[in-house]
């Protein structure tokens, strides 16, 4: 399915060929791609369904560079084909913990900061990130997820746009996924958002990966109003270690961020506070 994303995406113009008269579809044919790759048509359809195909690793990077994919797109693509050649053996999931030195960086940052599993479970956060985003402690603990919060209903007020930040935290899991498509974790928040929500199953055919994120998104706080800011991923480990994700205000909402701190030190003590993912 990711090949037949990426084909459907590129269109012969991204490659600098003729589009042509009567074309049924948008992106390229099957037959183009296996020309472009030096491939025939048979077996490059056979590769797309997954049909008893164990390319080599030049014939995936002959297809990457037929699709113009990205580096992070060609990684993507080499995992998927390391997982369709090797048995799958059972693994075992050691639990997922915050080192104490990253919850001492959370404690001292001054923006609002948190640490995620690659399957976007929220481990640690600081005041100021449950000042801006909810506490997490409201939340029980198999809850406390990225995607799940985000798709849920009463969050979609507080986050306009929320469908691009959606769809990197979506490339992230699925970047997640290539390693492990086995983790109970990834079923689980997969299975549900698939069957609960409709855009979800919309944003998630669209096959996009990420293995580091960088955005923008407004949060409207209901006591300090809309606040403006980029957030960045940083992995803490190797893919699929954890993330820790900081919120850094646009220029001209410094101030808001500087509130928010106000009413995080006026409340709760919100340190830092362990969780392990189910």
């Amino acid at each position: 399915m990711f090949l037949r994303s990426r084909r459907e995406r590129t269109t012969p113009q991204d490659l600098g060929l003729e589009p042509g008269q009567r074309r049924k579809v948008e992106g390229l044919r099957r037959e183009e791609v296996a020309a472009l790759a030096g491939l025939s048509t048979d077996y490059y359809q056979r590769l797309e369904q997954g049909r008893n195909v164990r390319p080599s690793d030049a014939i995936l990077d002959s297809i990457a560079d037929a699709l113009g994919l990205d580096e992070v797109e060609r990684r993507h693509l080499m995992r998927l084909a390391q997982l369709a050649r090797r048995p799958r053996l059972p693994v075992l999931h050691a639990a997922d913990r915050v080192a104490r030195n990253t919850r001492l960086l959370l404690t001292a940052l001054d923006l609002p900061a948190l640490v995620a599993t690659r399957h976007l479970d929220v481990l640690a956060w600081n005041a100021l990130a449950a000042a801006l985003l909810g506490d997490p402690r409201e939340l029980p603990p198999d809850r406390r997820n990225l995607l799940l919060t985000l798709f849920h209903e009463e969050f979609r007020p507080r986050c306009p746009g929320w469908e691009a930040m959606a769809l990197d935290y979506i490339g992230i899991l699925r970047a997640a996924i290539s390693t492990d498509p086995d983790h109970p974790r990834a079923v689980a928040v997969v299975s549900e958002l698939s069957i609960g929500s409709p855009e979800f199953r919309r944003l998630w055919a669209r096959h996009d990966v990420r293995e580091v994120a960088h955005g923008t998104k407004t949060i409207r706080h209901p006591r300090v109003g809309d606040i403006a800011v980029e957030w960045d991923a940083y992995p803490l480990q190797p893919p699929p270690g954890p993330l820790m994700i900081v919120f850094t205000p646009k220029a001209g909402h410094e101030q808001r961020i500087h509130l928010l701190k106000v009413i995080a030190d006026a409340g709760e003590d919100c340190e830092p506070q362990p969780h392990t993912a189910p």
